[in-house]
Formats: structure tokens, sequence, C-alpha cells
């Protein structure tokens, strides 16, 4: 599965459009990961448990959304697009989105 934010893959050329794909994954914060956010803010620097959680949060939305596309008959995935809201006290929702499309 290509997977671009661009409208257009270079090189490709789209053949089929098949609409919108999304995947999303609500994820909440973990005790141990708000301790350390805690020192961190007091002392400064990345919060690395922040970090490692968005980035598996981003990969399994992206998962769902090709999957989603995938069974569309599509090869790729233009325009994505991400967006995050908050669902609960902790918890948070990662979104992807994009357009199916079949290229060749």
């Amino acid at each position: 599965m290509i997977i671009s934010n661009t409208q257009e893959i270079p090189g490709k050329t789209i053949i089929e459009f098949f609409g919108v794909v999304s995947g999303s994954t609500v994820r909440a914060k973990h005790i141990g990961r708000d301790i350390a956010a805690g020192l961190k803010n007091v002392v400064g620097g990345e919060l690395a448990g922040y970090t490692e959680l968005l980035s598996e949060a981003r990969g399994e939305a992206i998962r769902r959304m090709s999957y989603q596309a995938e069974s569309m008959g599509a090869n790729a995935i233009v325009n994505v697009r991400f967006a995050t809201s908050s669902v609960a006290q902790g918890a948070a929702e990662l979104f992807a989105y994009g357009t199916a499309v079949k290229v060749e």
C-alpha cells in the first residue's frame, strides 16, 4: 500500500478513486508515563513515553486505514491526514484518513 500526504504520487497515475478511508485508535495514558512526564515538566526535555505512545497510535491508525482501502481494491491512499481528539479524561483518539485510489 502506497501512502502519501499529497494529492498525487510522483511517477504514478491514478486510474480509479474509491473514496474516503479512515482508521483510528483510542489510547489511554499510563500512570508510569504520567509520573515521568510530571518530572520532565519540572526539569524539561522530551516526554519519550508519550512520543512512543503517539508513534504506536499513528502506526495502528494507518494499519486500520490501509486495511479498509485494501478491502475496497485500492493499492494507494492519497491526501492522508491525521487528527486527534480527547474522548475521556486521560484518553485520546488518533484518527487517520485519506482517499483510497488505484494507481499504475
